[in-house]
């Protein structure tokens, strides 16, 4: 199994819009996404793709920031592998990668969110060794 985790460029964002549509069930148009994900790029953001054999089968974003209460962190984001390529080890292997990564840009901690229906990620992210410590609030339409 040769896995790759390549970095994608802003220019090239419309190779990841197809994943962020299946993982987010086609909430957005492609349009917003794309102009989401171009001032994403622009802030302390990384995308990329989750590469098996030379084919993409997934995406994975990362943010990098300071928190006063976890020091220099790494947030993994919109983390999606495509469905027949699941449990096939790629995301214990894609978590390794990212502490390496994160721990190479001097980040202490990585925390996540993960989206309160999505019950298999909760199972993976317990065993790989996150705690819950809170709950993430959205207020729209400020």
């Amino acid at each position: 199994m040769n896995l790759a985790f390549e970095k994608i460029a802003k220019k090239d964002i419309e190779l990841i819009i197809p994943f962020i549509q299946e993982l987010m069930g086609n909430q957005f148009s492609d349009e917003i996404l794309f102009e989401r994900f171009s001032d994403m790029f622009d802030q302390n953001y990384e995308c990329r793709g989750i590469f098996l054999d030379g084919k993409m089968i997934g995406v994975f974003g990362m943010w990098f920031m300071t928190r006063h209460y976890a020091g220099k962190s790494c947030q993994p984001d919109h983390v999606y592998i495509n469905g027949q390529y699941r449990n096939m080890g790629i995301g214990k292997k894609l978590f390794s990668w990212i502490y390496s990564y994160a721990k190479s840009k001097g980040c202490e901690t990585s925390e996540l969110d993960s989206y309160v229906s999505n019950h298999p990620s909760h199972k993976f992210y317990l065993n790989e060794g996150y705690n819950i410590l809170g709950y993430h609030f959205v207020k729209k339409n400020l």
